[in-house]
């Protein structure tokens, strides 16, 4: 098991991520394309955990958005993986990355369904449920 991340969106990595992406938010969530890769992919950081098969299992991105805050997002594990703590291995690797590179908070947009898991990892919601490509989020912080 191993986790990696690449700014180089022609990169094995970057390219591995967009795999689990287009897979879980396009094809299982039904998320358009357009608002699946977007502007900010270049300005991101991208993570992802491959098996001891070396098969890229789960992903996520960092999105700097200020001096002290950071925001997860675009995090997806492929089905069959879901449930075996994989997600959280992903995030907490995220998360000490970010504090490493001098964030303080991060921020993330949680789908309702996901709202459990980020809670446990000790995100807090805030504010109303907002929609984001149609599927009801929440925003949440977290101090690092």
């Amino acid at each position: 098991m191993k986790i990696v991340h690449t700014r180089d969106t022609m990169s094995t990595i970057y390219l591995d991520a967009v795999k689990i992406r287009r897979h879980v938010f396009m094809l299982e969530q039904g998320v358009p394309g357009e608002i699946e890769l977007d502007k900010y992919e270049a300005a991101c950081i991208h993570f992802v955990l491959y098996d001891d098969d070396n098969e890229a299992i789960a992903t996520c991105r960092l999105l700097p958005l200020e001096q002290n805050l950071i925001k997860l997002q675009r995090m997806a594990v492929k089905k069959g993986y879901r449930g075996k703590d994989y997600g959280r291995l992903i995030v907490k690797n995220a998360e000490q990355f970010s504090k490493e590179q001098g964030y303080n908070t991060m921020t993330l947009g949680a789908q309702i369904t996901a709202l459990g898991f980020y809670e446990r990892m000790g995100y807090v919601k805030e504010g109303d449920m907002f929609l984001d490509a149609n599927i009801e989020h929440y925003q949440m912080t977290k101090s690092l």
